[in-house]
């Protein structure tokens, strides 16, 4: 079963035990300050695959726990509040980002954005001194904000690293340029100012194409004819060739024009002519 602590926030999955909840009932995930309070997502279901090492579902979530949950939730709202007014009255360059709370330990954890580091002692203590507590500042990169913050992306879903994904793997411009994209911030950057995480998901499928088709420019035999290799289409696995029998282009499948399928087909025949 997979679950949320807010609302169209990062998914985490569970072994739901011996409970059966639907989707939007509210559940128990256990965490190292204790058990929380979620929103199932996706009811449980069988898979196929050997998983292991997932969390227990503690059980469906009493009047309690969704009481403690709304008073923390305050609390939160509260003290994001509380922190913009006295960052305002220090005149730091900081934004808040977000807040957690751990009303075991009494600890607040305010998570912000920054240009360069920052000196919040001060603040801190003010922090502290009108809230009664311990209070912890962290500073964050871009992507650990728009993690934090969510938002659309330009495919006009939920931002990735708010939904899904675990861990930021490296991006690099040279899977845009291996992808045939424009090399141009404004279309390659996500909505924390860095490279789409997304180029990393189908550079692998573009790597193994350019691998094994013919490379732009060489010469080919295609079943319409001879010609040159002026294009390639990933997606559809094939290539763009301009015919040398008046100029005109075509598109044939990447096997059609492949060297090796070529002698295959020329010492096993053709299954298309069985």
């Amino acid at each position: 079963m997979a679950v949320s602590f807010t609302r169209y926030g990062r998914l985490y999955y569970l072994d739901p035990g011996g409970h059966s909840p639907k989707v939007g009932d509210k559940v128990l995930v256990p965490t190292d300050s204790g058990p929380e309070v979620a929103e199932c997502v996706w009811a449980p279901q069988y898979t196929s695959e050997e998983i292991d090492g997932l969390p227990v579902c503690e059980g469906p979530a009493t009047e309690e726990h969704l009481t403690r949950d709304e008073s923390n939730k305050r609390r939160r709202a509260e003290v994001r509040s509380v922190s913009k007014r006295l960052i305002k009255r220090h005149t730091l360059p900081m934004k808040v980002v977000g807040v957690d709370y751990l009303d075991k330990d009494n600890v607040y954890t305010v998570y912000f954005s920054a240009p360069h580091r920052v000196d919040f002692r001060a603040l801190v203590r003010d922090l502290a001194r009108n809230l009664r507590a311990r209070v912890e500042l962290r500073q964050i990169g871009p992507r650990d904000e728009a993690r934090l913050q969510g938002g659309i992306g330009p495919c006009g879903r939920d931002l990735c690293c708010a939904t899904f994904l675990k861990d930021f793997e490296p991006v690099s411009v040279r899977m845009a340029k291996d992808q045939d994209l424009p090399v141009n911030p404004l279309r390659i950057a996500g909505a924390c100012g860095r490279l789409m995480c997304c180029l990393k998901y189908e550079h692998p499928l573009y790597q193994e194409f350019r691998a094994s088709a013919p490379r732009v420019g060489v010469a080919v035999e295609t079943p319409q004819g001879a010609g040159t290799v002026v294009g390639h289409n990933v997606p559809s696995d094939s290539v763009v060739v301009r015919l040398n029998d008046g100029g005109r282009r075509c598109a044939c499948s990447k096997a059609s024009v492949c060297g090796p399928r070529k002698a295959y087909d020329s010492t096993y025949g053709d299954p298309a002519d069985a």
